[in-house]
């Protein structure tokens, strides 16, 4: 199982350069993959996923960058379709882009989105999404930068419930939060996510909080790494275990 690492929150508001040093500490001490996520009415934001990832994207070469996840239905098509574009122009092949229907009624108020209607607004734009992202335009219109940005990137799901059997049938891979969720929950929902055929699966925002008991997140880490997931996904909060700590419980 890879291990990969959520990026922030931000623990030195007044140093613009954090995201970056924090990705490239993470990339230095082995993360496989480094992902951001996307939250803005709930008291505390992060920055945008796009522009962390970019700033990630320019001071790391190997590792694998995603969104865990943006939420659809929050943007035009054309608005969504054109930033992961210009995101895969400057990561190339290790950009992943998780999408969701979205889970909080504040994030949709910030954005003047009605969160009634995010389950059908997501099923209206999905299939031209993917139609804007492998074709690098909307309506003949050019949305890549490049040639090279069109294919577009692995379109991953993050839901629960049906979107697991959905996730599995329809796209290139599913996000689990681990957020509020137990270990048995999110392993039962993968067994569920395999039987229905699923690729690859992540399960993401595994909390590590300062006083985080590192053999218990060890155990926790391996119950997900036996039970099948390709993929786990830390949130380092604020005075967590040094990054080479958290990494040395996976193999």
């Amino acid at each position: 199982m890879r291990l990969g690492a959520l990026l922030g929150p931000i623990a030195e508001p007044h140093n613009p350069r954090w995201t970056a040093q924090q990705a490239a500490r993470l990339a230095g001490e082995g993360f496989e993959s480094l992902w951001s996520l996307q939250a803005v009415g709930r008291g505390f934001a992060f920055p945008d996923p796009f522009v962390t990832l970019a700033t990630a994207a320019a001071v790391t070469d190997d590792v694998e960058l995603g969104t865990a996840i943006v939420q659809a239905p929050l943007y035009q098509v054309g608005d969504l379709a054109h930033r992961a574009l210009s995101l895969r122009q400057l990561c190339g092949e290790r950009f992943i882009l998780g999408v969701g229907a979205g889970s909080t009624a504040a994030d949709f108020q910030a954005f003047g989105q009605h969160y009634e209607q995010r389950f059908k607004r997501f099923n209206a734009l999905l299939p031209q999404l993917r139609e804007s992202l492998q074709s690098g335009s909307i309506d003949g219109l050019a949305l890549a930068p490049s040639p090279a940005a069109a294919g577009g990137p692995p379109l991953l799901l993050g839901s629960w419930g049906k979107g697991v059997r959905r996730a599995a049938r329809d796209f290139d891979g599913w996000i689990a939060s681990a957020l509020y969720r137990s270990p048995e929950q999110v392993v039962a929902a993968l067994r569920e996510y395999r039987a229905h055929g699923g690729g690859r699966a992540v399960v993401s925002s595994i909390q590590v909080p300062p006083n985080a008991d590192l053999g218990q997140l060890k155990d926790t880490l391996a119950g997900f790494a036996d039970a099948g997931f390709d993929d786990a996904v830390v949130i380092l909060a604020p005075g967590a275990p040094p990054p080479a700590a958290i990494r040395a419980l996976v193999g």
